[in-house]
């Protein structure tokens, strides 16, 4: 697959330019929802799951067999500023952990069947200190756009984005707030088990930087206060609308780098779900905003798309009963 963009200008005309879901096979799997061999509405949300899923996938009748897992690594500026617990060296650790299956989001992968692939986006040269200066010039910000958009397989019938980048929950609260209004002491949390020491300085680091870069562009607002790993979560996300695959968001800092697409372009994230809320507090503030509701709530906050991943058994469990289960005539039942 080639890039869908060389400029900026090519990106916002593919938002502005977005699919909606098949609505003959949304109103088809209602429909068949409505004959299943159960009462009303008995599986809850599992039934809302599986007709949104039908919509996007084109079929009253879908299956989920090939989900992509895609973690993005990035190296952040602002990091130097000690707003984590942990030094940026580790972030490279960590991609060799997940190429090694030694990460909790390889278990997470394999549980439920999922291909996992892992894109570290230039380790060795971080992003620009947002305090002082837009975290990626145009050149950058395009680059990590279209490593995301190529990092999709087009064959896959569900996606995860998740990441690492020591530094990255700085950059998603300073989006946040940009984005949402409110105290930047509002959106930042402990990340990676900051001490209260810390998680004054890192606040005060979010408050420097969304006042610095005055635009509440959305896009640039994430080319001034994000990441690589960010911009290049947005891009995949993206590439998932334009080939109908339907998107799990993971914790915070992934649905930080998702809400761009949403202030940039109402209804950009129609074909996602979050997967779950973490215990980064800012995380439930800002899927309230977004009007998303998430599947678990188990007091998680990895990172690395784990609770995406692990909310994907959820939804596999919704499509197997929507598409697996009889309906009355079919199992010669009497409906009542």
């Amino acid at each position: 697959m080639t890039p869908a963009f060389a400029t900026l200008a090519d990106f916002r005309n593919v938002l502005a330019h977005l699919p909606e879901p098949d609505t003959d096979a949304s109103n088809g799997a209602a429909g068949r929802n409505a004959q299943l061999t159960k009462p009303p509405a008995a599986l809850g949300r599992l039934e809302e799951l599986a007709i949104w899923y039908a919509g996007w996938r084109g079929t009253d009748r879908p299956t989920l067999e090939r989900p992509q897992i895609i973690i993005f690594a990035g190296n952040h500026g602002v990091a130097a500023q000690g707003v984590s617990a942990f030094p940026a060296e580790v972030t490279a650790q960590m991609v060799a952990n997940f190429k090694a299956g030694g990460a909790a989001i390889n278990q997470l992968a394999k549980a439920v069947g999922a291909t996992m692939d892992v894109h570290p986006l230039d380790l060795d040269r971080p992003t620009a200190d947002f305090t002082q200066s837009p975290a990626m010039d145009d050149a950058d910000f395009l680059s990590a756009l279209n490593a995301g958009w190529l990092a999709v397989k087009p064959t896959a019938d569900l996606l995860v984005v998740g990441e690492m980048g020591i530094g990255n929950s700085t950059a998603a609260s300073a989006i946040a707030c940009a984005l949402v209004g409110g105290e930047p002491a509002d959106w930042t949390g402990r990340g990676t088990g900051v001490t209260d020491q810390g998680l004054d300085q890192k606040a005060k680091v979010v408050a420097a930087g969304v006042a610095r870069h005055s635009s509440r562009d959305p896009l640039e607002v994430l080319q001034n206060l994000g990441g690589r790993e960010l911009a290049a979560m947005v891009g995949a996300i993206v590439c998932a609308r334009i080939e109908m695959i339907p998107v799990i968001l993971d914790g915070f800092i992934c649905t930080s780098a998702a809400s761009v697409l949403e202030y940039a372009q109402p209804g950009a994230l129609k074909h996602t779900v979050a997967g779950h809320v973490s215990a980064e507090a800012a995380h439930g503030l800002l899927l309230a905003a977004l009007g998303k509701e998430p599947l678990l709530s188990l007091g998680m906050r990895l990172g690395e798309g784990s609770g995406g991943a692990l909310a994907i058994s959820v939804l596999k469990g919704a499509i197997a009963c929507h598409s697996g289960m009889s309906t009355f005539a079919e199992a010669g039942v009497a409906a009542g």
